[in-house]
């Protein structure tokens, strides 16, 4: 398994990422990598551990077909994903995008949507969710499977990161805990073709990463084809600039780190090292 990208990451990449809030980086992890995770993420689909923090979002929505499954800090209870999350080409594809020295783990999330998953990942933004600020946060969204447009390819629209916005959270499975005052982030798919707003998103095969701003909005469509999932594991990195911001609606840190509010997130057992140059 590969712990450096198998393919450089490029002056243009890097400058994509600046403008856009996100980049497509083809073939960053290799075959072993994703059959290792392909048979971790199936292991953890139902585990039973109390640690787990699997949100069904299809079952809690009445969904009557497929299964919109989301897992959150895993790698505090599978070796698999804590591997992954700091041994990977994850964490230094971070570090090379945000110009930063060194890179801490902040969560993992798995995403996982079956055939016929009629559910939809809302338009968002991820920092609304979290407690923390700064400019040097990104999340490292990985294939596991082929994704296209049928399948619930993510959507971006290029430059919002720098909108000066900071919208509502918009959980998929509407949980009650995540209500804010904030102006709730807009469906932006019902605006597809008007001025201003430019639409990215990728074919990818396994291996490929998405790597975005946590301010870029995004949010994908169902699973509509009949036999073939569609699986992501997304994990999120902090620099430097980071600083704790618990803030109401935001979610609960497993490991409940004991940070003063402004301060940088150092506590090396739930926010480990990642990746140092």
């Amino acid at each position: 398994m590969n712990r450096q990208p198998l393919n450089p990451i490029t002056e243009a990449d890097i400058a994509a990422f600046e403008r856009d809030g996100v980049v497509c980086l083809r073939g960053m992890f290799d075959a072993d990598w994703i059959a290792r995770m392909t048979r971790a993420v199936d292991r953890t689909m139902d585990a039973d551990t109390p640690l787990a923090r699997r949100r069904e979002v299809t079952k809690a929505l009445g969904g009557k077909s497929g299964r919109f499954v989301i897992n959150t800090f895993v790698w505090f209870w599978d070796d698999d994903f804590r591997d992954f999350n700091l041994t990977s080409p994850a964490p230094e594809i971070a570090a090379r995008l945000m110009g930063a020295d060194s890179v801490r783990l902040f969560c993992d999330q798995v995403f996982v949507k079956e055939p016929h998953t009629a559910e939809k990942t809302d338009w968002h933004q991820d920092l609304p969710f979290w407690p923390m600020r700064g400019e040097q946060i990104l999340s490292v969204w990985v294939a596991l499977t082929p994704v296209n447009a049928e399948n619930s390819a993510l959507e971006y629209i290029a430059g919002s990161h720098r909108w000066g916005k900071f919208y509502a959270a918009a959980v998929p499975d509407k949980d009650p805990n995540f209500k804010s005052d904030l102006e709730p982030c807009p469906d932006f798919g019902a605006m597809r073709g008007q001025p201003g707003y430019n639409f990215l998103s990728w074919e990818m095969e396994p291996g490929d990463c998405l790597v975005h701003h946590p301010l870029t909005v995004h949010g994908a469509a169902g699973n509509f084809l009949p036999t073939r999932r569609r699986m992501a594991i997304s994990t999120r990195y902090f620099g430097a600039d980071a600083r704790w911001d618990p803030r109401p609606a935001t979610i609960k840190i497993t490991g409940d780190p004991q940070i003063a509010p402004g301060a940088y997130p150092a506590d090396d057992r739930v926010f480990p090292v990642a990746w140092t140059a």
